[in-house]
Formats: C-alpha cells, structure tokens, sequence
C-alpha cells in the first residue's frame, strides 16, 4: 500500500512537471495547471482522491501560506523597493481595506446577501497574489516602466496580512463572539504582537547568523527554516498576526548580508513553489463540479466589479495624489491584482471558522481565483504593452534578492617555477587580460598584495580573480583511465575527444597536464565538455 501511495505520488509530481512547462508555453500561469490537476485527481478515475476534510486543509494550508509570506520578504531587494515602500505599504494596507470594503457593498446591495457575509467575502478576496503575476514576468522576462515590478512585488507580497485580520474580524462578527472593545483589542494585539516580534525575531536570527558559524553546510538553511515557523507560530500563540511576523522577518533577514545566503534564495524559492503547489491542489481536491454552476455566476459578477470597479477605485485613490503615476500605469497595477493563494487559504478558514453560512463562499472564491488567474493572467503581457509600460532595458529579476548587480568573481591561482615566463617580472610587466586580476601573492607564510612594482619571484603562489563563467551548456565530468584501454600509456596529445582535460588525479597528486604528459591506469581525469 505504501508503494502505490508513492507511486501515486511521484505520479502526481511528474504531472506538474509536465504542466509546468505546458504553462509556460502558452502564456497561462501555473498555478492554474494544478488546479485542473486537483480536480481531475479528486473526481475523475477508478480511484479519485476524494478530500473533504476542510479543518485539515486548513492546517496544512495555514502552514504552507507562511513560507510564501516569509519568502515574500526574504525574496525581495530592499535596494528596488525603497523608491516605491510608501505607495506599496499602503495599497497592501488601505488599498485592501477599500478593495475588501466595495466588493462587500457589491455583494449586499447587487447580490442580496447579508451584511457579515458579504464583507466576509470581501475580506477573504481582498488581497492579491505574488506567485500568480511574477510567474508570468519571469517566464516572459517582462521588464515593467517607472518601478511597477518593485510595487507590485511589495504590495502583493506584503497585502495578506491586512486581508488576514480583516477575515479574523468578519469571522468573530459572523459567529457572534466579538465586542467593540474585542475587536480593537484583536486589531491592537494583531499589529502590536506580529510587527514587534517579527522586528524582535529578526534582529535576534541575524545576530546569529553573524556570530555563530555553522560547522556543516546546510546548517545554516536549516536555521533560517526554523526561524521561519518561530515568526509564524510565537506571535499567533500571543494573538498575533502570524503572517506580518513572517514577512517582516523575511525582509530584515533577506536584506542582511550573511554566508550562503544566496543559496537559501534559491532553497526558499523551491520551497515557496512546492508550498503554491500544495495549496492549489488542494483547492482542487476540496472543489466539487457538480456544486460549481452555482457558484459561477455570482463569482462572475464579484470578479468583473472587483476588475472594473474595487481594484482600480483602492489603487487610483491611492496612487494619484503623488503625481508621478500615469493613468496607463496605475491601470496595469489595477489590472494585474489577480487573487490566488492566500484567498483558497482565507475562503477555507472562513468555510471552517462560520457555521451558518447562506452561500457557498468556499465554491464562489474558488471560481473566483480560478477566472483571476485564467483570464486575467494570460492577459497580463498584452495588456502591459497595450498601456505602453514594458521596458525592455529593464531586468523584472532585479526586484528579487536572486539578482546580483555584482558580478560574480572567481579565484584561481598559480605557481610561480623558477624559469618561468613570469618569474623575476613585476605585476605591471604582465599581459593580463582585462578581466583578471592578480590579488594577492602567498610567499612561504607571508600573504602580499600585489602592487603594480611588485616583483614575483620563484616558489610564489599567485592568487587570481577574474569573472565567473556559469554557462548550463558547459560542464564536467570525471572519467578514469582503464587497464589497457585506449588512453592507457599514451600522452594526453593523442586524447582524441570534443572535451579538455583540465586536471590528473593520480593517487594523492593532482598534475596540471601538458601535452607530452604521459596518462597511466587509474589516473582520474577531469574534463571540460559541451553538450
């Protein structure tokens, strides 16, 4: 039974994998592929993955939502952001206060629901989702005029713990449990606790980090990972917003300079995905079709009032006081406001959360996110060069801590033998290339800067710099010479391959090879290949 059930799902992986770059191809954002995937899986075959336990999405939704708000932060240059934080902190803020406020005017006034429910529903679909819109830039590297990836970046990342207390509030006034003065507590307690541990957590991890090094590689991914759940769990445990806890320490932590941070990026960016993944899948198995066409319509009326009317009212009452946003940017910022992750989330605490619902509220949002995502998605490189706001000459990447504005630099070295064409010239007598640099000379036990007068003399080891090479075309691999083979006892200029040999491991020595050199049995060689 175990065997089937990895079977199952290792099934399910490849599936994704596939859809993953199906998606790509054809301009639809991923997230939507396994959607599809989870209703397919949970109500088509012999064997559907029937789920309706919604208190246990919920958990395990819960808790991948918190890596996608720490990484979030983490995953966001302070460097790009910093011109546009004043306009993002308040559409993330007040800008979902108006989105979640108007939706729920719509939903009382057109629809005919009732007051808590319909700002319920507002509350829950009032924020906008990172993963959806910077799957589509990134595949499409599509460079956005006047800061509008760095905005867009910080509001959708920073917007669902403002959407998260809303729904926390609607909640309590659905179920009856909430006073006037319990709801200003759980507002103070949520901003309260969530940005002043979340500042605490992150300043105590990165004195850490600066202080303690970590003797085995992978320690350190391993701390932050658990630095990650603390900003999530200490706050929620005292009342506090949980998520605005993860993401300002993944801002503080994302921004500090510590060893093997960038590898982290890219741990924490797999992670993220296989959290969106989880989420929406999920979405899927809990959807059932044969209560969808119900949902539908209603869910078409909320997404075209909140496309037309709630998103571009938050962002152009917000944006156009400061003067410098076009009315062609401020309609892409409204336009690109799809919901996604965090929404399935909140739609599911509020199914679990509110025993008296008149309206299938998980249905409609799941119909809502799936249009979000489908229509609005796939439109968004069109409509970017309709309004005339691609930029070309712009990097999308830079707004992610993923990018480096400094290139990479490499060392090598170099011994200096007596006869050589170096030795007993100075630095500045060399024909180096222009991109290599001699840093240092290691001479017995003293360590030199190299000057340009500096002499370099037999025995000196020099150390070079010079810029990375990372090419995925270009690779190694290790090949040993057999007893009597075709290379046994014959010299390196006979090699007869498309490749190099950079280096001869031979027992405990490793020779640098000529041509003359001379390869024996056993000898380990190092090639340089293309594919």
């Amino acid at each position: 039974m175990t065997s089937l059930f990895l079977i199952l799902i290792v099934t399910v992986i490849f599936t994704c994998v596939w859809l993953n770059r199906i998606s790509a191809r054809i301009g639809v954002p991923t997230l939507l592929a396994f959607i599809v995937l989870g209703i397919v899986c949970g109500n088509v075959g012999a064997i559907p993955l029937y789920l309706d336990n919604h208190d246990f999405a919920k958990n395990v939704c819960s808790v991948a939502l918190l890596f996608i708000m720490f990484y979030g932060g983490f995953g966001t240059r302070w460097e790009s952001v910093k011109p546009v934080v004043r306009e993002s902190v308040l559409l993330a803020s007040l800008g979902v206060v108006v989105t979640a406020a108007l939706t729920g005017l719509f939903c009382h006034f057109v629809l005919r629901w009732g007051w808590t429910e319909s700002f319920l529903l507002g509350a829950v679909v009032s924020s906008t989702d990172a993963a959806s819109v910077f799957s589509i830039l990134r595949s499409k590297k599509l460079g956005l005029k006047n800061n509008t990836a760095p905005m867009l970046e910080m509001e959708s990342g920073s917007n669902d713990p403002a959407a998260y207390m809303l729904t926390a509030i609607m909640i309590s006034l659905s179920n009856g449990s909430a006073s006037g003065w319990s709801l200003v507590w759980m507002v103070f307690a949520q901003i309260l606790f969530g940005a002043g541990l979340g500042y605490l957590i992150a300043k105590v991890a990165s004195l850490v980090l600066r202080r303690v090094h970590f003797s085995n590689d992978g320690f350190d991914t391993l701390f932050i990972f658990a630095v990650a759940i603390t900003s999530y769990a200490l706050p929620d445990v005292l009342g506090g917003n949980g998520y605005l806890s993860a993401y300002i320490v993944g801002v503080m932590l994302g921004n500090e300079e510590f060893r093997g941070k960038k590898s982290m990026v890219g741990f924490f960016d797999a992670l993220t995905g296989l959290m969106q993944v989880l989420i929406f899948f999920l979405l899927g198995l809990l959807a059932r079709p044969s209560l969808l066409h119900r949902a539908i319509l209603p869910a078409l009326a909320i997404s075209a009032f909140m496309l037309l009317v709630a998103r571009p009212a938050a962002v152009f009452g917000i944006l156009s006081p400061f003067r410098k946003y076009s009315a062609k940017q401020q309609c892409l910022v409204s336009f690109v406001g799809l919901r996604g992750a965090a929404s399935i989330v909140f739609a599911i605490m509020a199914f679990t959360g509110v025993g008296n619902l008149n309206h299938d509220l998980f249905s409609i949002v799941f119909c809502i996110v799936l249009i979000s995502i489908s229509l609005q998605g796939s439109l968004i490189p069109q409509v970017a060069k309709k309004l005339d706001m691609t930029d070309s000459a712009d990097n999308v990447m830079k707004t992610f801590n993923d990018y480096s504005e400094v290139t990479e630099m490499q060392f090598g070295s170099l011994d200096i033998a007596k006869g050589s064409h170096w030795c007993g010239k100075k630095v500045m007598e060399l024909a180096l290339p222009g991109n290599m640099l001699i840093a240092q000379i290691i001479r017995g036990r003293e360590r030199i800067t190299a000057r340009g007068d500096t002499v370099l003399l037999p025995g000196d080891r020099v150390v070079l710099v010079t810029k990375a090479f990372d090419d995925s075309e270009t690779f190694l691999l290790e090949k040993t010479v057999r007893k009597g083979g075709k290379l046994d006892g014959h010299a390196i200029s006979e090699f007869q391959s498309d490749g190099l040999i950079l280096l001869i491991r031979r027992d405990d020595e490793e020779i640098i090879p000529q041509g003359d050199t001379l390869l024996r049995a056993g000898d380990r060689l190092v090639i340089l290949k293309s594919r």
